[in-house]
């Protein structure tokens, strides 16, 4: 069995005196590990770093088995993204979400987001933002999707301002008003056709708090797991930016 892909490296650990296991997010494999002999040498970890990316090729005698891979660095993001702490927080917070897909299960609008994150995630504006979108990407993707394109009360497409715990669904700010203590805040950066707008502190983390609640909801707690650590570093550098905001009011308020 030989295959080759390229791919987002999320994560590795040591095998035997000098190879390693690489565990990396591909295009059309999905989540792949794979045996690199000498992966522990000084020349090979360089290039064998979680967030770079990479070409590869696999090969085994048997398609379930664990295979060997020939790696090749296309990107490297590693040393620019360990620079900058929401950057190193914010790949925690991905790469394990990614571990919680199954394995070789193929899922290319999850590889194409990562890929994009990864450029940005050094960038302290648009990380935290990018990141709650990849939140609702796996959300989707592990069949829970949220539906925020209009109200489930009206059917409108208009004034979205909440979601329902219940149902995953955006209310309006109308519909909504009998029932704000019961409702999680829907950030105007997620509406339909608000998404170039620049989210405040405030919508970054009603974002945070949205995916969050889903995520415990559907993914986490049925497994028996927490949410990553890295993700309550993440949230509480949103955090501090939000009490370092002139205004920490949320657009959606």
């Amino acid at each position: 069995m030989e295959w080759t892909d390229e791919g987002t490296i999320i994560g590795l650990k040591a095998h035997g005196e000098s190879a390693v296991i690489l565990e990396v997010m591909t295009r059309g494999h999905g989540r792949h590990l794979g045996l690199v002999r000498g992966g522990r040498s000084a020349k090979a970890q360089a290039s064998l770093q979680p967030g770079n990316h990479v070409s590869l090729t696999w090969r085994a005698r048997l398609d379930e088995h664990l295979g060997e891979y020939k790696v090749e660095l296309l990107t490297s993001h590693a040393a620019r993204l360990i620079a900058a702490p929401v950057a190193l927080y914010g790949l925690g917070t991905i790469t394990g979400l990614l571990r919680l897909l199954p394995e070789r299960d193929p899922h290319p609008g999850l590889h194409e987001g990562l890929s994009v994150l990864v450029a940005h995630l050094d960038e302290a504006e648009m990380a935290p933002a990018l990141v709650i979108r990849f939140e609702l990407a796996m959300l989707t993707e592990l069949g829970f999707g949220l539906d925020l394109a209009r109200c489930a009360v009206t059917g409108s497409p208009d004034d979205l301002s909440h979601v329902s715990p219940k149902s995953g669904k955006a209310v309006s700010r109308r519909a909504a008003q009998p029932y704000l203590d019961r409702l999680l805040k829907l950030p105007a950066f997620l509406v339909e056709g608000q998404g170039g707008r620049r989210p405040s502190p405030a919508d970054i983390l009603a974002g945070f708090a949205l995916t969050g609640f889903f995520l415990r909801r559907h993914i986490l707690e049925p497994r028996g797991l927490r949410e990553p650590p890295e993700r309550a570093r993440l949230v509480e550098l949103a955090t501090r930016a939000a009490a370092n905001s002139p205004s920490v009011e949320s657009s959606t308020d």
